[in-house]
């Protein structure tokens, strides 16, 4: 009996997941081109009998998705800049200088990670009401967000810091290179794809943030795509292919972003495996 070589099982299991896990991202786009009553025929089909895109654009006048979009944009953009800011020159010191203590306070400080977002918000919120953030709840959303996210940025970028050899930046300083020059110059260069790929996970993340924006921004007009969504779900609701059609347009643009920079993803994630 002749056996299926090992390579091409592996890529078959592989096809396979990833058929799966693509499915319903699949069924997204083809429930939205269907019509009320073709949405919940059974059998199901797979693809619509008659195709409806104008679905789209009603979609995108009737919920103000232009704004909700920006809004969601605004939110992701200030999270992975001040993640990145804070969280890449932290990462740095806690790579170059290592004991016991600090091992321990990363391990802390992750495990607070462990903790919901659902649970942060109420101390959050006070917080912020007393420091009068809430007159400005986008930026409220930011910094929740941010320090959500900065602690798992610098345990992951440190790593990548670490598989950085020291020697490169000794040997930066004896030509004459300040500490700054050395990072910025040598070792930045060296770890910009681990960097990114932290960066582009964080704002995959930030731009689907919900419990903070829902709890903290009250007006419609600040509000992201991920609250606008919610918009759509009620006691009676049955417009399936308008929530499907917002959905869409909603998670398109991080796909987009996900194809073009795949390889630039695939090699952060490979970096610091080999030396």
């Amino acid at each position: 009996m002749n056996r299926l070589p090992a390579p091409k099982l592996f890529l078959v299991l592989a096809l396979g997941l990833a058929a799966l896990y693509l499915f319903p991202l699949y069924w997204m786009y083809v429930t939205s081109l269907k019509g009320s009553s073709e949405i919940f025929a059974n059998p199901p089909t797979f693809w619509p009998n008659d195709p409806d895109p104008s679905i789209y654009p009603e979609t995108w006048a009737r919920r103000t998705m232009a704004t909700f979009l920006w809004n969601s944009l605004v939110i992701a953009t200030g999270v992975t800049s001040l993640t990145v800011l804070l969280g890449t020159g932290c990462a740095y010191v806690l790579a170059r200088y290592r004991s016991v203590w600090i091992d321990i306070g990363l391990f802390a400080i992750l495990m607070l990670q462990v903790l919901p977002a659902s649970v942060m918000i109420t101390p959050l919120y006070v917080g912020f009401n007393q420091l009068g953030l809430l007159d400005y709840p986008r930026t409220a959303v930011i910094l929740a967000a941010a320090g959500k996210a900065i602690p798992f940025y610098i345990v992951l970028v440190r790593a990548t810091f670490m598989s950085v050899p020291r020697e490169l930046e000794e040997a930066a300083l004896v030509d004459g290179n300040s500490r700054w020059g050395a990072f910025f110059f040598i070792v930045l260069p060296l770890a910009r794809n681990g960097i990114l790929v932290l960066a582009i996970l964080t704002f995959m993340q930030a731009f689907g943030e919900y419990i903070y924006s829902k709890s903290i921004i009250t007006t419609q007009s600040l509000q992201p795509a991920s609250v606008g969504l919610s918009g759509f779900l009620g006691p009676n609701s049955t417009d399936w292919n308008g929530i499907m059609a917002y959905a869409a347009i909603y998670v398109t643009p991080i796909v987009l972003v996900f194809v073009i920079l795949q390889r630039r993803i695939v090699a952060g994630l490979t970096s610091g495996a080999l030396k």
